[in-house]
C-alpha cells in the first residue's frame, strides 16, 4: 500500500496532521495531490505549545511541512489493492528497464570534461585557442 493511495482513499475522512513546526490541524480531508499537499475543511488548528486554537472553514497544508498524519483505522480497508499492472512490461525504469548507474553520463562522450569524446577532432582541451568555443 502506497502512502498517496492511502491518502486518496481517506477523502472526506477526519484526520489529524502535525507539522514539523509542532502545530496540529484536525479536519476532514478534501483532497491531496502527488506532492502530498493537503486541503482540509472544518479545521481546528492548535499551536505547538497547545495554548492557542483557531477554527478555520478550510486550509491548505504543504506536503513538505508535514511531520505525520493520523487517520481512522477504517480508511485502510478502503484502499484499493495494487495489482501491479501500472508498470507491467516497462521493466520499471526508462527504455531498457535499467538505470544508467553511477557516472555513466548520457552517452555523449568517453568521459568528463571537454576531451576527445565531444567531437573536437582529436585536438582535446580547447583546441589551442585559449578562449571559449571552437
Amino acid at each position: 500500500m502506497l502512502p498517496l493511495s492511502l491518502l486518496r482513499a481517506a477523502e472526506n475522512s477526519p484526520m489529524l496532521v502535525e507539522l514539523k513546526s509542532g502545530d496540529t490541524y484536525n479536519g476532514r480531508l478534501l483532497n491531496c495531490d502527488s506532492w502530498m499537499n493537503i486541503n482540509l475543511k472544518d479545521v481546528i488548528c492548535t499551536s505547538a505549545d497547545g495554548t492557542k486554537f483557531w477554527k478555520l472553514p478550510e486550509c491548505y497544508i504543504r506536503g513538505s511541512s508535514v511531520k505525520y498524519i493520523r487517520l481512522p483505522d477504517d480508511v485502510v480497508d478502503k484502499v484499493p489493492e495494487d495489482d501491479g499492472t501500472r508498470n507491467a512490461g516497462r521493466g520499471g525504469r526508462g527504455r531498457g528497464g535499467r538505470g544508467r548507474g553511477r557516472g555513466q553520463g548520457r552517452g555523449r562522450g568517453d568521459g568528463r570534461g571537454r576531451g576527445e569524446g565531444r567531437g573536437r577532432g582529436g585536438r582535446g582541451g580547447r583546441g589551442g585557442r585559449g578562449g571559449r568555443g571552437n
